[in-house]
């Protein structure tokens, strides 16, 4: 099934350099998107291994993954796999549950290693309620350069293709999150913001030192299937300030 997405205008912001709605001018588009400008702890930054903390007592990575019904959609900035939260796995960290939601891409990555851009980054965010209803994040980053096509993505390359341009979302059956994957002895961890406005801080990142390959032709179809104005939906990496990065030396676990 297919149909149009009554959703918000994403075209309110975009990543055209130098344009009125661009990653520069964010944080004043509205109110409520201030931290975008004024935050301490905005995403992506590059994760420069002379800055991060080798921390070995983490261990491993955990996370579960179940087969559930997913529904793809064209949100105008990205493309996103959704399922219903607390159905298709979680992760835990510091003792809390993180359900997945949904998993999208970005082209070019986000965030750099060492100053290197990458080809595609795909983000798996979760999110945990505290005691007072407030939503909080956990996302999982994979960063991915030219190569071998993404067996995950190649499944869904039919349907991004058929919604090209369009703000459209269809559902798609049983998706099994733990085809996307991760692997890799290490992971860095910060504390930062979602990439999108309002940019909400207080996200915990996990991002594989494992660079996974994706062929050109999907990053081609990625970036046709979006808006013009999302072509590249990569926001410039931002502050480090006082933060700390974790170079996790244990396992991400499938």
């Amino acid at each position: 099934m297919v149909k149009i997405i009554d959703a918000e205008d994403e075209s309110e912001f975009d990543y055209t350099r130098g344009s009125e709605k661009g990653p520069h001018r964010w944080g004043e588009l509205k109110k409520e998107w201030e931290v975008c400008k004024n935050g301490e702890m905005q995403s992506p930054i590059d994760l420069a291994n002379q800055r991060a903390k080798i921390v070995r007592r983490l261990g491993k990575l955990t996370r579960s993954c179940i087969p559930s019904n997913a529904t793809i959609k064209n949100r105008g900035h990205d493309i996103s796999v959704q399922w219903d939260i607390g159905k298709a796995g979680s992760i835990k960290i510091n003792g809390t549950e993180y359900f997945l939601h949904q998993a999208h891409w970005h082209s070019p990555s986000e965030h750099t290693v060492n100053g290197r851009r990458y080809d595609m980054e795909l983000h798996m965010v979760h999110e945990s309620k505290d005691e007072n209803g407030n939503i909080k994040n956990a996302v999982v980053g994979v960063l991915y350069k030219l190569g071998r096509s993404d067996n995950f993505l190649s499944k869904l390359m039919k349907d991004i293709t058929a919604m090209s341009d369009k703000k459209e979302q269809k559902r798609m059956g049983v998706i099994d999150p733990s085809e996307i994957k991760l692997g890799g002895k290490k992971y860095y961890r910060y504390l930062g913001s979602l990439t999108v406005p309002p940019c909400t801080e207080g996200v915990i990142w996990t991002i594989s030192t494992k660079i996974r390959t994706v062929s050109r032709q999907q990053v081609k179809i990625l970036r046709v299937a979006v808006h013009d104005y999302a072509e590249e939906n990569a926001r410039p990496v931002q502050p480090i300030n006082s933060r700390d990065i974790h170079l996790i030396d244990g396992q991400i676990q499938e």
